[in-house]
């Protein structure tokens, strides 16, 4: 992807260099976490990069500053940022009037991949390679579009062995959340031999990833994408057949359609999952995770107290670590390297960072597009 960004949107400005100097730090970046800066953060670089989101009445200013160390918040382990990723939230957050950023100015961010400079924990030490994603981080905390994060102890995940840190930003957020899915159907009882499985939003970056690992794991997938052009990059994945969204809504006059799937991982939301709850065999589950679709479900009892089916919530963000650590301690080689690097749409820095956020925005994403700080 080029790095030179796109036009902003309107109400929105970026810049296109380091603005250097402080800035208003939010609850937590001054005080406790600037005296712990100075102390503990010795070794530290006196400043670093950061992209900065910041409410300026009615807009958004977004761009690269320079920051202080003082300014990185409260946090028990400091990591520099060797990678991250666009994730949509991370495009939220620049849209004015946006509900998903908690804190003005904001490093957003909502995954990174780094090695721990400095650490109050016994979990991990300076040296280490960490992988750090959800709870507060880039929506009330800053995150990883930036050279350095600071963040509690309580957040981090040690990379896992056999995993390297680009590969396992190539799964960050998205893969993490792919997985609990998967998993979640296996915990209900769906098997590789249950029949067909189907996954909606394919094309985004929760989407390829549950394509290639429930096909590493031996389903039957089918994919369901609105981008025509991804069929190929969607067998190439894994899947079995790929769907345009059209052909999910069979009988809409109907309160159930035909029993097609034994499961679904749904990445969309609003019309998209009450389509495929109608669809789902008796028994089955459905794991869903996204709204891009719309938040709203229309549907009606019948799927659930006539054929038995179940609709699981898939929540990334708030898991609690011990589960964290452990299902990111089953991701080492559950995707082959080949696969994950298939889906790299590219990786930009700082300052290509307008660009990818807009494309994200735009759901022009296919895959997963890395930052490299």
């Amino acid at each position: 992807m080029d790095n030179a960004g796109a036009s902003a949107r309107p109400g929105t400005d970026t810049t296109g260099r380091p603005e250097d100097g402080s800035i208003d730090a939010p609850p937590g970046g001054r005080g406790e976490a600037g005296d712990r800066g100075d102390t503990r953060g010795s070794g530290l670089p006196p400043t670093f990069d950061a992209f900065v989101v910041e409410r300026r009445g009615d807009g958004v200013v977004a761009g690269v500053r320079r920051l202080p160390n003082t300014q990185l918040p409260a946090g028990d382990v400091t990591v520099r940022v060797d990678w991250s990723a666009v994730n949509y939230k991370d495009g939220m957050v620049t849209v004015p009037g946006n509900r998903v950023a908690r804190i003005s100015p904001l490093v957003p961010g909502v995954d990174l991949v780094g090695t721990v400079v400095a650490s109050d924990s016994t979990v991990v030490a300076a040296g280490d390679v960490v992988v750090v994603h959800g709870y507060e981080l880039g929506i009330a905390h800053f995150g990883g579009f930036a050279q350095l994060a600071r963040v509690p102890a309580s957040w981090v995940v040690p990379l896992p062995a056999g995993l390297d840190p680009r590969h396992a930003a190539l799964i960050g957020t998205a893969g993490f959340t792919a997985a609990l899915s998967v998993f979640r159907l296996e915990r209900h009882g769906i098997r590789p031999d249950a029949g067909p499985i189907l996954v909606t939003g394919a094309s985004g970056g929760v989407g390829s990833l549950a394509v290639a690992l429930l096909a590493a794991r031996g389903f039957d997938v089918v994919a369901s994408t609105g981008k025509s052009a991804e069929h190929d990059y969607l067998e190439h994945l894994g899947a079995r057949s790929v769907i345009g969204r059209a052909d999910l809504e069979q009988r809409p006059e109907r309160v159930l359609g035909p029993e097609t799937w034994a499961g679904a991982i749904d990445c969309v939301g609003g019309a998209t999952l009450a389509s495929v709850l109608r669809s789902v065999r008796y028994g089955g589950a459905v794991a869903a995770s996204g709204l891009t679709g719309g938040p709203e479900l229309v549907t009606t009892v019948y799927p659930f107290i006539t054929r038995d089916v179940a609709l699981i919530g898939i929540d990334s963000v708030s898991t609690p670590v011990d589960e964290r650590r452990a299902i990111w301690g089953r991701l080492a080689g559950a995707w082959p390297d080949a696969v994950l690097d298939w889906m790299a749409m590219g990786e930009v820095d700082l300052f290509g960072l307008p660009g990818a956020l807009d494309t994200v925005l735009r759901g022009g994403v296919r895959g997963r597009i890395l930052v490299t700080p």
